[in-house]
């Protein structure tokens, strides 16, 4: 088993000791993305379907960097600050994922890092 470190500068640099993600195999594990813009550093303003399209977005950025895309997704963890921001989150989550979405749970958090509203963890088969 060979652990590789993914990083991204089209991703935020994490914000503590993680890594983006880590490829092990033919898996990559995502860290959690929140709504950060990657070239100023700053959080994206507005409501869930903004910070929900520019999480997805930074994932992407990740996934690629690891050699993959969205479409290698197999699970995912949203974790949302306030749960009446779900049919918003989904709208935008599945233009991401039009086709053979992957498996998800959703949950509800009293906070997310930053004070922001969806923050988004996932898990790609790259093999």
């Amino acid at each position: 088993m060979i652990k590789e470190i993914i990083a991204s500068d089209d991703a935020p640099k994490a914000i503590g000791p993680y890594s983006q993600a880590i490829r092990i195999d033919s898996f990559i594990f995502l860290s959690g993305q929140i709504p950060m813009d990657p070239v100023s550093g700053e959080l994206i303003g507005g409501d869930i379907e903004a910070q929900t399209e520019r999480v997805l977005q930074n994932l992407r950025a990740v996934l690629r960097a690891g050699g993959g895309d969205l479409t290698n997704v197999v699970k995912t963890t949203v974790y949302l600050a306030n749960m009446d921001d779900f049919p918003t989150m989904n709208e935008v989550y599945g233009r991401f994922f039009p086709q053979d979405p992957p498996a998800r749970a959703t949950v509800e958090v009293s906070r997310l890092p930053k004070g922001v509203g969806v923050e988004i963890e996932a898990v790609a088969f790259v093999g």
